[in-house]
């Protein structure tokens, strides 16, 4: 008898899932050239402001792997980086126009999946697996 997914299984399928609707809206939308790793960058809550250090320790990936996705999303005109307003040096990192717009995409698609899964669950249960995601998101399990 097989046991039931234990809750890795139930969280990151459902995320993958998410992660090649994604991709696969990105590219009709005229953003062909994103691949899944970049999303490591553009994800919520986004890299404006963010030092590569941070945003490597976001996505849980080296800070050379980091900074190799960034060189490449810069190459492709997604996003800048420019010295940190502060004293500490380094760099941050900031969207441009086609960044703001992919990003704003993204929204759209991640919209459209909340409005088919609560179609799919039904909304109270959506709502509801909302609100006990939402307090998870806030705790050092999650952290």
């Amino acid at each position: 008898m097989q046991k039931p997914p234990l809750i890795g299984a139930l969280l990151r399928v459902p995320a993958m899932a998410i992660h090649r609707k994604l991709i696969r809206e990105l590219r009709a939308s005229g953003f062909e050239d994103l691949s899944p790793p970049h999303m490591a960058v553009i994800q919520y809550p986004g890299p404006d402001g963010v030092r590569p250090s941070a945003l490597a320790e976001r996505a849980a990936m080296s800070k050379q792997a980091m900074n190799q996705l960034l060189k490449t999303l810069e190459g492709m005109g997604y996003i800048t980086r420019s010295a940190a307003p502060d004293d500490g040096g380094g760099t941050v990192v900031h969207f441009t126009d086609r960044g703001r717009a992919v990003y704003q995409k993204m929204v759209d698609v991640l919209m459209d999946i909340e409005r088919e899964w609560a179609e799919e669950l039904g909304e109270q249960r959506f709502s509801e697996l909302k609100v006990l995601l939402g307090d998870l998101w806030d705790t050092p399990l999650v952290r």
